[in-house]
């Protein structure tokens, strides 16, 4: 194991197959597509990715099949230097699979997964109490929601920090699974429409306000092209994007976000700092096709940071 982990992830990491094209296909109507490619992806599994290239010690638990497919989806965590060594295997084949259809015009992006992504998760029998919470920091995506509802009570009683990755929405009802773990939340880090479902009020600030109460103490939504909002018992604030960015892919952006923001959290900088080193790291990250391919390092960050007029120091 490696020494002194900062954080631990815990939660989905997949194969990403990735097709950029013009058009959708159709039954009807055949289309060529730009480029296609392999990655890593899931939102914790991408995230930890991006906390290792930043600097930090990082651990991942989560499961793996038995095949070649579950070997190649574990190639970037391996690549970055993130600790595998409570990585569950399944005598089976590799089921995290996702295809996702990039949008060659503007990078958004369409995912579609195997149908039976989630019929093997991690039991709470399966995790190792002492490995989680020797980290700092826990970061969750609720893939797994038995076992991360159990670490996040472990961070808890440990006096540790746990942070939830709530995704967007999409429009679509919040997972019931991930509900019971907001109490346990220190850091809500969620995608458009997330506070507003969970706590019925349309107005991004007054929801996030209102998940405050709750259970987390920081609240963060990122709407994309809108930037994000923060808001505290102390603050709110809102962080523009970067605009002078060359998009080819979207994918992962929200995931190296959240990643970054344990970062600044390590590091022990104000929340405003913090936010701008986040939007730094996700507009560098969509400049190549898959979500950890162009994921920064801290000092590449820096550098383009002070491009910009900005200084973190």
């Amino acid at each position: 194991m490696m020494a002194e982990l900062q954080v631990v992830g815990l939660g989905l990491t997949a194969l990403d197959v990735l097709i950029r094209l013009t058009d959708m296909p159709t039954w009807e109507h055949r289309t060529p597509f730009c480029n296609f490619g392999f990655d890593g992806g899931g939102p914790a599994g991408t995230a930890t990715v991006a906390m290792a290239r930043l600097g930090a010690r990082v651990g991942f638990v989560g499961t793996v099949g038995n095949d070649q497919l579950g070997e190649l989806k574990l190639q970037s965590l391996r690549q970055a230097g993130v600790d595998l060594s409570r990585m569950v295997y399944r005598n089976a084949p590799e089921d995290q699979i996702v295809f996702v259809f990039v949008h060659a015009q503007t990078g958004e992006r369409v995912f579609n997964t195997l149908e039976n992504i989630r019929k093997s998760p991690l039991k709470i029998e399966e995790l190792d109490k002492d490995y989680i919470t020797s980290a700092q920091y826990l970061h969750l995506d609720g893939f797994h929601p038995e076992a991360s509802l159990q670490a996040a009570r472990w961070m808890r009683e440990a006096g540790k920090t746990v942070v939830l990755d709530g995704s967007k929405t999409d429009g679509k009802p919040i997972r019931p699974h991930l509900i019971p773990l907001i109490e346990y939340v220190d850091v809500l880090i969620c995608g458009s429409g997330f506070a507003q479902l969970l706590t019925g009020k349309s107005d991004t600030w007054e929801a996030c306000a209102a998940v405050l109460d709750r259970g987390p103490s920081i609240v963060v939504q990122t709407e994309g092209e809108a930037g994000s909002f923060t808001v505290t018992r102390e603050q709110q604030f809102h962080t523009p994007p970067f605009t002078n960015i060359d998009v080819v892919d979207t994918t992962g952006a929200g995931d190296v976000f959240h990643g970054a923001y344990i970062v600044g959290l390590l590091k022990g900088w104000d929340l405003r700092t913090i936010a701008t080193f986040c939007t730094a790291v996700s507009a560098l990250e969509c400049t190549k096709l898959g979500g950890r391919r162009a994921i920064p390092t801290y000092d590449e960050v820096i550098s383009f940071l002070a491009e910009q007029g900005i200084s973190l120091s």
